[in-house]
């Protein structure tokens, strides 16, 4: 199939041009090098390329960036869907994350990998429509965004950095979708024609850790009667998703650290590394600073992790939207319990608007099922949502003897309940969430 794609490659070290248009020449038709910006929208103006690959310096000397933001916003204001990917050092990775959520398709890393830098400018290529190769349809999406001016946020973000290889760290309490949203990115990325490999960190026990995500060879241990992959090499071409990271030992930690870092790893039990290439989107609902300030977390992982952040908000903060997902969840439960068409009272709404949904989504979702499952008719009441009220004063153990100690307990228990969570904690308490630090770090807990 005769090739027909054009890209322009700028940059101010003509070595760095050289090495990239000798890469590309069996790729691309013309490659076209530029020293310099100067003359970068002229040439696109008479070249019309499929994708450009932007440097971010070019002042001698000079490492801010600003030049190459400026150039990717020219670039942007002119041709809107012209792919751009960023060319920058490993240094200013936190640039390129900037850049991509003000317009850029995706950055390289310098000293970069040939087979990721042509995947990637490829891949960029194709997007912008002018590529011979035929796009799988866009999945149907299973995530509801809803009405809420966070989510609608969240969504842009989302949209943004899907098609790129940028780490993503999810946080949120219990029950607001990571996972879902996590399984949506993936969709929305050029892995997405591999399925998405999925791993919860808090399940794994000690012993089964590095065989589990690494893999084992045969004899490495008892019971190992044959050579098995781990979740990083069946994740190989695709996404890998850690769920609950938090909760990941400080001593296994440093295991991940290295394999994310040679993007490599060992099986228990051989020497051989073998190369990974993984889309990594991590999830919790730890507040992973306060872990680090408390040694219990990483902070060389924490950055690895967290290129890009995005934490969902909880139900009770995008209230708009509880009714419409109460709305699909009673569709969803009415087809399956063959009810047919069921409604929410007025009384039901207000109810349902009014409730503080601790477990978010999840609650919601399970609120609906047993209201559908336990009603008459077709229309779902207020008598049909009971909810257990959370007290603030717990039962305390009768031996608790000074104000301090009962506050100790009350802290404890609210941590159990609601599983770690120190949002859901402080809310429950009806302190702030640095009055608990203070309390936690007070008390030792």
């Amino acid at each position: 199939m005769k090739r027909q794609k054009t890209i322009v490659v700028v940059d101010d070290n003509k070595g760095v041009l050289s090495a990239v248009k000798l890469l590309l020449k069996d790729k691309f038709d013309k490659i076209l090098t530029l020293p310099s910006p100067v003359t970068l929208m002229t040439t696109l103006k008479e070249e019309k390329p499929d994708v450009v690959l932007l440097d971010m310096n070019f002042g001698n000397g000079l490492n801010t960036g600003n030049e190459g933001l400026f150039w990717l916003h020219e670039i942007k204001k002119t041709y809107s869907s012209l792919p751009v990917v960023l060319f920058t050092a490993y240094g200013d990775i936190d640039l390129a994350v900037r850049g991509i959520k003000e317009g850029a398709d995706d950055f390289i890393v310098k000293p970069w990998d040939n087979a990721r830098l042509v995947e990637t400018l490829l891949s960029a290529c194709h997007t912008s429509g002018k590529g011979k190769k035929m796009e799988n349809p866009t999945p149907k999406s299973m995530m509801y965004w809803g009405e809420s001016k966070a989510m609608k946020g969240l969504r842009e973000l989302v949209e943004r950095v899907a098609k790129t290889d940028a780490n993503i760290l999810i946080t949120g309490e219990n029950g607001t979708g990571k996972e879902m949203l996590a399984r949506e990115i993936h969709a929305l990325s050029v892995r997405s024609d591999k399925e998405m490999v999925v791993v919860d960190m808090g399940a794994l026990t000690e012993s089964l850790f590095e065989s589990e995500l690494f893999g084992h060879v045969k004899g490495s241990f008892t019971d190992a009667y044959a050579d098995r992959p781990g979740k990083f090499e069946s994740a190989h071409g695709s996404t890998l998703f850690l769920d609950e990271i938090g909760n990941l030992p400080y001593h296994q930690q440093a295991k991940l650290l290295t394999v994310l870092q040679r993007r490599s790893i060992v099986r228990v039990g051989s020497n051989q590394p073998i190369p990974i290439d993984i889309r990594l989107i991590c999830a919790t609902n730890c507040n992973l600073p306060e872990m680090v300030a408390q040694n219990k977390f990483r902070e060389d992982l924490l950055y690895r992790v967290n290129t890009i952040h995005i934490e969902i908000p909880p139900l009770r903060e995008r209230k708009e939207d509880i009714i419409p997902l109460a709305e699909r969840f009673i569709d969803r439960f009415g087809r399956q319990y063959d009810r047919g068409k069921m409604t929410l009272s007025p009384q039901a709404i207000r109810k349902l608007k009014e409730h503080p949904w601790y477990g978010n989504i999840r609650e919601l979702e399970h609120a609906i099922e047993k209201a559908v499952i336990i009603s008459e008719g077709a229309t779902l009441s207020e008598e049909h949502f009971q909810f257990s009220r959370k007290t603030l004063a717990p039962n305390l153990n009768t031996t608790v003897g000074t104000i301090e100690e009962m506050e100790v307990q009350m802290i404890k228990r609210a941590i159990e309940r609601n599983e770690g969570n120190l949002s859901a904690v402080a809310m429950e308490l009806g302190i702030t969430r640095q009055t608990l630090y203070n309390k936690l770090k007070k008390f030792g807990l």
